[in-house]
């Protein structure tokens, strides 16, 4: 049975039922998000240019919690070489470290614009972190990707004439536990936002993705499947640039809908040897996201052929947008998603993504877990619970009365 194909009934008893929905409908929510973007497009110009206008220099803060955070992470290293310049500075803070340590990463001189991801909009540190930048920093605005238009941060800067809420498509308001298309659409929407003067260029490109999304899903789920019910007790993602934010986001995936039954991290294709690598056994399976840029991908293959010809490894699986003879050699599964036109590695992130995604999903079903609900006891919860926002005053900065 190959879930992301199958009907709701069968999706339903392995407890799988909005988790392979929401795995399956991403590729046709990624064209309504650039549909949204493209809809939206004259009220985002007109609200960057605005702020651009009035300031010599200008702050781009990207930030969310946990998957939301990482959707920052995966963009910002191709956002450094479009944007980056004398006035526009742009980073990824998340907002558990601005609301823990806001002294270290808010500057109160600084014109910012706080892009937020959010699914629900509900998390507390989400309002907490814009609440901050309007309390610190002089020059305060931001930018809101949510999927839930009834969540408390959209409700509270709808009308806020120095913040833009845009909403993602319905569907993307995932009700399953873990993250998968709120994920792609809100890293597809800081991708259009971006380069929203030329979105309306971008039909043939999205066109492509949208395909190779849909040739994943009806001819590798039964081999992603197999791999999953394979014998395994760790897993390791690998990839440079933008695929470390991936990696990441893959290694959390596999985490949260196991249970934390199997232990999963990631890392970059250098920084692997610098000790991480000490992770390497016969149980443990690694991930490679191969870089489209012909130098990098000579650092991905190196890591790639060192590791499948270690003695004591488990299974080495390669994921690649250009057919590889070497990547094929030293792998024991090489996953080739026909996109040879695509030149920039972001793009690649949203097909290669859906691999992690279903291969948590058939691994949480392994274990005997419902991908749904795979914290039943409420370890960790869909929305996190837990956190208390506690006020804070500019003169703690130097250590003030906390009292």
């Amino acid at each position: 049975m190959e879930l992301l194909k199958s009907s709701e009934y069968e999706r339903m008893n392995v407890g799988a039922s909005h988790t392979a929905k929401e795995i399956a409908q991403q590729p046709r929510l990624w064209n309504e998000t650039k549909d949204i973007l493209l809809f939206n497009r004259d009220r985002v110009l007109t609200f960057l240019k605005s702020i651009e206008n009035k300031h010599d220099q200008l702050r781009i803060i990207l930030t969310g919690a946990g998957t939301s955070a990482f959707v920052g992470d995966t963009v910002l290293p191709y956002l450094k070489q479009i944007v980056n310049n004398k006035k526009i500075v742009v980073e990824s803070i998340a907002t558990t470290n601005i609301v823990s340590n806001p002294y270290s990463y808010l500057d109160k001189d600084l014109p910012t614009i706080m892009i937020s991801f959010a699914r629900s909009g509900n998390s507390p540190e989400s309002l907490a972190a814009i609440h901050l930048g309007e309390q610190v920093i002089d020059d305060f605005y931001g930018i809101v990707f949510t999927c839930n238009q009834d969540g408390l941060l959209a409700q509270k800067k709808k009308n806020d004439h120095n913040h833009l809420v845009i909403y993602m498509p319905e569907e993307a308001n995932d009700q399953g536990f873990a993250m998968t298309s709120s994920f792609t659409t809100m890293l597809f929407s800081a991708l259009l936002l971006f380069n929203i003067d030329q979105i309306h260029t971008w039909e043939k490109k999205v066109d492509e993705l949208i395909h190779a999304g849909h040739s994943i899903i009806s001819g590798s789920e039964q081999s992603i499947k197999q791999l999953a019910n394979s014998s395994f007790q760790k897993v390791v993602y690998l990839g440079s640039g933008v695929f470390e934010g991936l990696a990441r986001e893959a290694s959390l995936k596999l985490l949260e809908l196991t249970g934390g039954a199997i232990p999963s991290t990631f890392d970059t294709s250098l920084g692997f040897r610098h000790g991480p690598k000490s992770i390497l056994d016969k149980d443990t399976v690694v991930f490679v996201f191969l870089s489209c840029n012909p130098y990098t991908r000579q650092y991905d293959l190196d890591i790639l052929e060192e590791i499948y010809k270690e003695t004591n490894r488990g299974k080495v699986v390669a994921i690649s947008s250009l057919k590889d003879q070497v990547a094929e050699e030293y792998s024991d599964l090489f996953y080739h998603v026909d996109l040879p036109k695509i030149n920039e590695d972001i793009f690649l992130t949203f097909p290669f993504i859906l691999y992690a995604q279903t291969f948590a999903m058939y691994k949480s079903i392994n274990l005997g877990f419902s991908p749904d609900n795979p914290s039943p006891l409420g370890v960790v919860n869909r929305v996190v619970k837990g956190v208390t926002i506690h006020p804070f005053t500019n003169d703690m900065k130097n250590g003030g009365d906390l009292s």
